[in-house]
């Protein structure tokens, strides 16, 4: 087949041509009485969405709030505004969710907001709404007795939680100044870091390590909207701003990395609803806008690279609350949406591991 026949049909289906194939997560809303606040698809980088996998058994309760992988891809996680807050479910790709695993014995408190394992899957944490702003667990095929609470909590709600990739350090997005706080991490909280000499200039709504944990992003909802520090045990001097910065009152939700440390994207409130730079030890040039925009959108949340780096995900607030480009360099063709949509407002994505 000659390319420009080949490069026709990966369009018609809105495809990158990557080389991954694993699953696609949404976080979102649901509606009484069956909540289903998660929808997980089979996902390949040269045909897009597959059909969407049957919802799990035990179903998590409203107002899907985010969606984890664990590093193997054998468990996801999903949290929740209701009791008991944060599912856990085996996964296995082509076949979907297994038994819900038992809740943990001191339960995840309320309103989380975010969920990540560690990179060696051996705990889960969850920020959340209320004191002590962020729980950890052990985890090993179910929750572990919860770790103490760090000596020095979070100052306010706790937003998103993430790990660094060696698993040594732990970082929480927080409501609060100085709007992030890190802590070292080593089967349990150490000693907090210094807050950062210029911190974010708003509520931190995501947080992101780079893949090689040089560099550490937070997306807010003020201007600049994003803001990146190196690490090295401890931020170092905030970066430049972007010379183009999102939009206007663009209000930054989520912050991805793209697996080889060379592109950084936000996903953001107004239009375009999804900005990406090139990145190399600072801000480079912003990326064209995507041709074809999410549709309708008003809010554009969480934002995911795959594991290949092939494609780009966003999850935002209209139909069909999820949208997912091809990427090389930029947005490229705009995937088909999946025939069946997720329910309501999507909060978080993730895709498995492959």
């Amino acid at each position: 087949m000659d390319p420009n026949s080949l490069n026709a049909i990966k369009g018609a289906a809105g495809a990158g041509g990557g080389g991954y194939s694993g699953d696609l997560a949404v976080s979102h809303s649901g509606s009484y009485p069956l909540f289903r606040s998660i929808s997980v698809y089979p996902w390949t980088s040269d045909t897009g969405f597959g059909t969407k996998y049957s919802d799990p058994t035990t179903l998590p309760g409203s107002g899907g709030n985010g969606v984890a992988f664990s590093p193997d891809g054998a468990d996801i996680a999903v949290i929740h505004d209701t009791s008991p807050y944060c599912n856990v479910y085996p996964w296995t790709s082509g076949t979907g969710f297994g038994t819900k695993y038992v809740d943990p014995a001191t339960t995840v408190p309320d309103w989380p907001r975010g969920v990540a394992f560690s990179p060696d899957g051996a705990n889960i944490g969850v920020s959340h709404n209320v004191s002590p702003y962020v729980s950890v667990y052990p985890w090993s095929s179910g929750f572990g007795t919860k770790y103490a609470n760090p000596s020095t909590l979070p100052t306010g709600s706790g937003v998103r939680v993430v790990w660094s990739p060696d698993g040594a350090n732990i970082a929480v997005g927080i409501q609060t100044s100085p709007y992030i706080h890190a802590y070292p991490w080593s089967s349990g909280f150490g000693t907090k870091y210094a807050d950062p000499s210029t911190t974010p200039t708003g509520i931190a709504k995501d947080v992101a390590w780079s893949p090689t944990g040089a560099d550490i992003a937070v997306a807010h909802i003020t201007s600049p909207w994003i803001t990146v520090y190196p690490w090295s045990s401890g931020f170092g001097t905030k970066y430049a701003d972007p010379s183009t910065l999102p939009t206007s009152s663009a209000y930054g939700n989520g912050v991805a990395w793209s697996p080889d440390g060379a592109d950084i994207a936000v996903g953001t409130d107004s239009t375009p609803y999804i900005h990406a730079y090139s990145w190399s030890s600072g801000f480079g040039t912003k990326y064209a806008n995507p041709s074809s925009l999410p549709t309708g959108s008003t809010w554009g949340s969480k934002v995911a690279f795959s594991p290949d780096g092939a494609d780009i995900a966003l999850a935002h607030s209209t139909s069909p609350y999820i949208t997912v480009y091809s990427w090389s360099s930029g947005f490229g063709t705009k995937y088909a949406n999946p025939s069946t949509l997720p329910s309501q407002m999507a909060s978080g994505v993730a895709f498995s591991p492959g």
